[in-house]
């Protein structure tokens, strides 16, 4: 819709029915300088360019000076929104709705607790497996400790150097029961503190010595049979 004023002054208007509350854009030929007015609100303008609007159902006047030529008389029609004889009854307001129950972050929250329960089980589960396998072996007692070394070698045919370790056994055993040896008495210092008739410790740390450090090894001797005696000690 054009607006003209004796042909002088005109300016495109769009809509071209603009209705209460619409942003009206009126565009002049040239920019314009608008005069302020209670009749309407000017939004944004931009050289020719004006948006405006009004919230008042009946047209308004536009006056200002364009082109150095004062305007007073540009009339911009405005329709109302309502319908004829309209009784200005509001409308029934609606009930709300319903909305319904959030059950999403209960669910969240449920699998974040089991995975919070399941994570507790397994770090307590490996810990006591842990703790299981690292458990340290119940202490025996010298005479058990040393029966059970004795017969594991006596059992063993293939065990390397079993005279040694039954010597060493056998000096971990005296330095373990009797407070006047230490097990790290060579076989020279031990043997003066040993009773007389405990022969077989002599034979046992001898044959221990020679498997280790004699080019030869240890003579031939019946194994079970020195440890069956050696056995006799914790008796």
């Amino acid at each position: 819709m054009i607006l003209a004023i004796l042909a002088v002054v005109t300016a495109t208007l769009q809509p071209a029915k603009p209705a209460v509350g619409d942003v009206i854009r009126v565009e002049f030929a040239r920019p314009v300088q608008l005069d302020a007015s209670k009749d309407f609100e000017i939004v944004s303008q931009q050289g020719n360019v004006v948006l405006m609007r009004t919230f008042l159902p009946k047209p308004f006047v536009l006056s200002g000076t364009t082109n150095g030529i004062r305007f007073t008389n540009l009339i911009v029609p405005v329709r109302s929104v309502l319908q004829p004889n309209d009784p200005l009854t509001p409308a029934p307001l609606a009930p709300p709705r319903e909305v319904p129950y959030p059950r999403a972050p209960f669910i969240a929250i449920a699998i974040a607790a089991a995975t919070a329960i399941a994570a507790w089980a397994a770090v307590w589960w490996r810990s006591r497996k842990r703790a299981e396998a690292i458990a340290p072996d119940p202490v025996l007692a010298p005479e058990e400790r040393f029966r059970r070394a004795v017969l594991a070698l006596r059992e063993n045919p293939s065990e390397q150097l079993r005279w040694a370790k039954l010597a060493d056994e056998t000096r971990l055993f005296l330095a373990s029961t009797r407070s006047n040896l230490r097990s790290d008495l060579t076989t020279t210092e031990l043997l003066p503190k040993l009773k007389e008739q405990e022969w077989v410790v002599v034979d046992i740390l001898r044959l221990g010595d020679r498997e280790k450090f004699s080019p030869w090894g240890a003579e031939p001797r019946n194994f079970e049979e020195v440890a069956e005696q050696a056995l006799e000690l914790v008796s």
